[in-house]
């Protein structure tokens, strides 16, 4: 044998070491497809009408991109990104946001994919809707809208909340709703057409029937309470006492006739109120505001009597005589028969509206809440109603308070001239009555 050293080659079942590097030998296609399938193996499938999710990696002022593992990334228009109209879309989604959209079109006319956010969670949204109205759920969304006759809250899709669901009551302003997270219950569901009905009154009512059973069975016909007005209608307002709203109608704002409840009261006063009656099964409160105040009626009988003279306001004409108005809120008719010693066709011979003049009360009936008074016995004097002699000259009574004459009404000085013209229209008033003899003339002392 030579010397000469021999090579040896490896074993081919013999482990490298560790630091050897043994490439990975190339055959001949080994991918059992094409290259260009492969490369599409890779990617989603996508069909119109599936929700997929991707990442956000790009916000413009109009649209937004989304990953998918598409070929190419998915494109969101700003219209379809919430339910909210003219919405800015960074105020919606940021860069690297995980969302779920839903396919409007694999390709369209500039071979985009068209992706919708906001139809995506209307199809979640509809699911989770459906549930809670079949399990007499609760929804809560902000509202986003006022439109004609409601609300819009977002729950996912646009549900609309009619203004009489809004509250117990129906509410006027519904603007300062608007940004507020609202709870409501379902009560219309309509898939085909759209159509989601809310009301918050409803949950309202569910969530406050304890407390409103407490607060009305401690409530007590003739308690005064304090409270705010919370609305004023055209019959009346509505008062907060603490728990829940009375209504005080317009008979009952002021003891004086009221032609618009907003004469008396405005939403925001703190009134003083006294319970009228309190309708357990129908949960409504009855409030006065008059009770808490002095009857002017009753005020007036206690410190006038029958046969005093009082100072008024002519207020109204009608057929049969005059409206006089001698008090705050007090009237008192005078009859025609009243008006004068002589017959009088028409009241508007002898006042006119707005006239004022001194009157007899003549019957004063409280209960019935009516004054009789008569321009034709004050004519002949008496005693004057202590609240007018600190306001009349003391030429209008003497020292017993008797009255004597001071200013006369434009229509007495009137009646006074025609007399004087007509003397002989005095002699006929001054005759006496058929069948009644005649008054003795008082002896005169001779000038």
């Amino acid at each position: 044998m030579s010397d000469q050293a021999t090579t040896t080659l490896p074993d081919a079942d013999a482990q490298p070491e560790e630091s050897e590097y043994v490439p990975r030998q190339i055959v001949a296609d080994d991918l059992d497809v094409s290259f260009e399938e492969a490369i599409s193996g890779t990617m989603v499938s996508v069909e119109d009408g599936q929700i997929v999710e991707g990442t956000v990696v790009k916000v413009d002022k109009d649209e937004v991109l989304l990953d998918i593992g598409y070929k190419s990334e998915g494109v969101i228009p700003s219209r379809e990104l919430s339910i909210r109209n003219d919405v800015d879309p960074s105020e919606v989604v940021s860069l690297g946001d995980e969302l779920e959209a839903l396919v409007l079109t694999k390709e369209d006319k500039d071979g985009r994919l068209v992706l919708s956010k906001k139809r995506a969670q209307y199809e979640r949204a509809w699911g989770d809707i459906e549930k809670k109205k079949e399990e007499d759920g609760v929804v809560s969304g902000p509202v986003i809208e006022v439109v004609k006759g409601g609300l819009i809250l977002d729950i996912g899709l646009r549900g609309f909340l009619p203004a009489s669901l809004v509250e117990l009551r129906r509410v006027r302003d519904l603007a300062p709703y608007v940004g507020r997270t609202l709870e409501a219950k379902i009560i219309e569901l309509d898939k085909n057409r759209n159509n989601v009905v809310l009301s918050r009154r409803a949950w309202l009512e569910e969530t406050q029937k304890e407390q409103r059973e407490e607060f009305l069975e401690n409530l007590k016909p003739g308690e005064v309470r304090s409270g705010v007005v919370s609305s004023v209608v055209n019959f009346g307002a509505f008062v907060d006492l603490g728990g829940m709203d009375g209504l005080v109608h317009v008979s009952e704002l002021s003891w004086k006739h009221v032609d618009h409840p907003g004469s008396v009261v405005a939403v925001g006063d703190e009134i003083t109120v006294q319970v009228l009656e309190v309708d357990l099964d129908r949960e409504r409160i009855s409030l006065s505001l008059k009770a808490t105040q002095q009857d002017p009626w009753q005020e007036f009988a206690s410190s006038h009597r029958v046969g005093e003279l009082v100072y008024g306001r002519v207020t109204k004409l009608v057929p049969f005589g005059a409206f006089v108005q001698v008090g705050d809120g007090i009237e008192g008719l005078v009859h025609i028969s009243e008006m004068s010693a002589h017959h009088v066709d028409l009241p508007e011979q002898v006042v006119t509206p707005g006239e004022e003049l001194w009157v007899k009360i003549i019957d004063l009936d409280l209960q019935r809440r009516r004054i009789s008074l008569s321009i034709k016995q004050a004519a002949e004097g008496g005693t004057v109603s202590a609240e007018y002699q600190e306001h009349f000259g003391e030429h209008a009574y003497d020292d017993e308070g008797n009255y004597i004459g001071g200013e006369t009404s434009e229509a007495q000085e009137a009646w006074a001239e025609y007399y004087a013209e007509h003397p002989e229209a005095m002699e006929g008033e001054a005759a006496p009555a058929e069948g009644e003899p005649a008054a003795e003339a008082e002896e005169t002392p001779e000038a």
